[in-house]
């Protein structure tokens, strides 16, 4: 800490104590920041090969003449060693990870054949349950879209649950959002491996619009000559573009993509846009131009590209991207149900609430095993599990008279034992007396893709809701 900034740290406690800070701690409001720009900067020489994401570093290699990926690795790791020992900054040894060919990243991994989608995400979407409002069908999109650069077709495959969170739709879950509730889970499960953007190779964009969507893909070239996917984008059309002419859906497509891709291309070198409309090729070259395509041609001029004609039978990607049936309003209806064949019965402890209720999923299978196993350890809630399982003056005159006068509270559902405060509250999962036990259930809440990592108090709220 700065020694004029000291006192602004002041704690003072109940015993009538004043502690000061006298370094940096964790929850002032510039702390994060602070610290992000320090070891950014101490790390800069190294930023080729040790990139860094607030405490991460992510050090990688690859073979260089005579020397192997590991000789190279380790050389670059001793260059972090020594640069973190200069500036004092040490590793948990714990949390570290040496010599993985697949790692972590921002809630992806990535590895030498590119970037895929985190397996605990895809899990947690896939294992959701169907949702019963349109609160919880928010929380469910709101992970999937965290994903949405994986699936080629996933803004089709949403269109009919976006209806539903329509200002004044009325909620009715039908059998077409069952369906495409179903699809996403077995589109995001399917994922493809993504490539790396590799800036010495130049990029191209495939593009195209239907009658009620837009979709793109940012594409390269391997080493191998294969063309390979970085990235997909697709959304709906608004009401208002679904009336524009075909020549002007084509530019808009144009125009989402490399508004979507702009990172990649802005100052890129001349790169290519594939599209299935001819016109397209001279529609910018027009001197009768509506006022809608001026502007697009003013955004167009800030990028080096050249646009080729690429038929739709050939330009199946992106056409893919902009016509799924499931997208189209008028054929939503049609759509069948898709079986996740991959469909599984684990659960993670967030999910326990909607099982209580016996409305769509039980929770996962272990942790209601270990939460059971739990009770006969637990003197109290054993008597109680007892006494539900066989009523008799015996086993509730085990119970203490606080535990009796409050039996009415509890019930068991299947195996596990529920407690309900009164009739109008929903029922909570018992949790025995176990550390470890409470700890698993905590981590989910608070450190799963559902978790949100919130503080403790959001953290206790949260699991009060669903645990007893």
């Amino acid at each position: 800490m700065r020694e004029s900034d000291i006192p602004l740290t002041a704690v003072s406690t109940p015993s009538g104590m004043l502690w000061e800070w006298l370094v940096m701690p964790q929850g002032l409001k510039n702390a994060p920041a602070t610290f992000n720009r320090m070891v950014s900067h101490v790390l800069r020489p190294l930023r080729d090969f040790a990139p860094s994401y607030f405490d991460d570093i992510f050090v990688h290699s690859r073979a260089e003449g005579d020397l192997s990926a590991v000789e190279v690795h380790v050389r670059h790791l001793r260059q972090v060693f020594q640069v973190m020992r200069e500036n004092k900054l040490y590793a948990n040894l714990k949390k570290c990870v040496f010599c993985a060919p697949e790692i972590p990243v921002l809630g992806c991994y990535v590895c030498k054949n590119g970037v895929r989608a985190g397996p605990e995400k895809i899990s947690s979407i896939c294992l959701w349950p169907t949702p019963t409002s349109p609160t919880e069908l928010r929380q469910w999109l709101g992970l999937a879209n965290y994903l949405h650069k994986y699936a080629k077709d996933y803004a089709g495959l949403i269109q009919p649950l976006s209806s539903l969170l329509k200002k004044d739709a009325t909620w009715l879950w039908r059998p077409e959002h069952q369906a495409a509730f179903d699809s996403v889970k077995k589109s995001l499960a399917s994922a493809p491996i993504l490539m790396l953007p590799d800036d010495s190779k130049p990029f191209h964009v495939v593009c195209d619009a239907s009658d009620f969507a837009i979709g793109c893909a940012l594409m390269q070239f391997d080493d191998e000559g294969r063309e390979r996917v970085v990235s997909y984008q697709s959304r709906q059309m608004k009401p208002a573009e679904r009336n524009y002419p075909v020549h002007d859906k084509e530019p808009l497509a144009m125009r989402y993509a490399l508004i979507k891709f702009r990172v990649y291309l802005l100052g890129e070198q001349t790169f290519a846009v594939y599209t299935d409309h001819a016109s397209l090729r001279t529609t910018m070259k027009s001197p009768h131009l509506s006022q809608r395509m001026a502007r697009w041609l003013s955004f167009f001029a800030e990028y080096n590209f050249v646009v080729h004609y690429k038929p739709g039978k050939n330009n199946i990607l992106a056409d893919a991207l902009s016509r799924r049936p499931d997208y189209d309003p008028r054929t939503v209806l049609g759509r069948q149900v898709i079986d996740d064949e991959d469909e599984d019965d684990d659960y993670c402890a967030v999910c326990i609430a909607s099982s209580i209720n016996l409305t769509n999923v039980a929770p996962e299978m272990d942790l209601r095993d270990e939460i059971v196993a739990a009770y006969a350890d637990d003197a109290v809630y054993a008597g109680i599990v007892a006494y539900l399982r066989a009523p008799s003056d015996e086993t509730l005159g085990a119970l203490s008279r606080n535990t009796r006068n409050q039996i009415d509270r509890y019930h068991l559902d299947g195996d596990l034992l529920c407690y309900n405060i009164d009739k109008f509250d929903a029922p909570r999962v018992v949790v025995p007396n176990d550390d470890d036990l409470r700890a698993r259930i905590t981590h989910e809440f608070h450190d799963s893709p559902m978790g949100a990592h919130l503080g403790r108090e959001k953290t206790f709220a949260a699991v009060s809701r669903d645990f007893f």
